[in-house]
């Protein structure tokens, strides 16, 4: 076969690959959008063989590691699926380092794995939810996930035993500042980027429950609990805002 013919055949299997790649994410992301996350994990996985350097599609491999967490039957479970999606969230901001959704799935896989991982290891993980959570509302400032993710930073942070902060401090160095003010505001912009979502109302409503707002707290949760589930953590976010709820009365 001559060289040109070669190269032409070359070019027609590379095209026909990058259409079954552009096949397989839609595939994908119709599962995905359904919650059937372990059928969009196996369709995503396939897409990566052929499309390896895709740093939107290591975004979409991470999340479905990450929500398949939910699933595990025991902690080992939960941080191997942790760790799977890390790697490939650091691999989309390796890929894109100035794209936010990465940076974002990065913030979430770390938060995800926090309460998995020792003290050392926890507060050096919190240390790089903020930082990454930072770095995807800088790049892009609608995005309503990244805002949420660094509400729940300083919520997490501000509803943490005072004596481990200490001594997070004294051993550790410490973490960034954090308040409920900030949360509260995190999760009220992320709320009106995104109004659809119950976990904005829920978080919202839960800050201000611990800021003593009894009535915007229980206005704000009720809201979100009116909202229909289109996520897969959204009943579980409900029954936090229901046990928040009830707390109040």
């Amino acid at each position: 076969m001559k060289p040109f013919a070669i190269f032409v055949l070359f070019l027609i299997c590379r095209i026909a690959s990058a259409q079954t790649a552009a096949e397989l994410i839609s595939q994908g992301d119709a599962l995905d959008a359904q919650l059937k996350t372990s059928e969009a994990l196996k369709i995503y996985l396939k897409a990566e063989a052929i499309t390896p350097d895709d740093s939107q599609l290591h975004i979409k491999i991470a999340k479905q590691y990450g929500e398949s967490m939910v699933d595990a039957a025991s902690a080992a479970e939960k941080r191997a699926l942790g760790e799977k999606a890390l790697a490939h969230a650091k691999r989309a901001v390796a890929l894109a380092p100035e794209l936010g959704d990465a940076h974002l799935a990065l913030a979430i896989c770390y938060g995800r794995l926090m309460d998995l991982m020792g003290v050392k290891t926890k507060v050096e993980y919190s240390r790089l939810v903020k930082e990454h959570g930072d770095k995807a509302v800088a790049l892009d400032p609608k995005s309503d996930y990244a805002w949420h993710m660094l509400g729940r930073w300083h919520q997490a942070v501000c509803t943490t035993n005072k004596l481990l902060l200490g001594t997070v401090k004294i051993v550790y160095g410490g973490l960034p500042e954090s308040s409920l003010d900030q949360a509260a505001k995190c999760f009220a912009t992320a709320a009106a980027l995104a109004p659809q979502r119950v976990a904005h109302w829920i978080e919202l409503g839960r800050t201000y429950a611990l800021q003593g707002k009894t009535k915007e707290a229980r206005e704000t949760i009720e809201r979100g609990l009116a909202l229909p589930n289109t996520e897969r953590d959204d009943p579980d976010t409900k029954a936090r805002g229901e046990a928040t709820l009830k707390a109040l009365k």
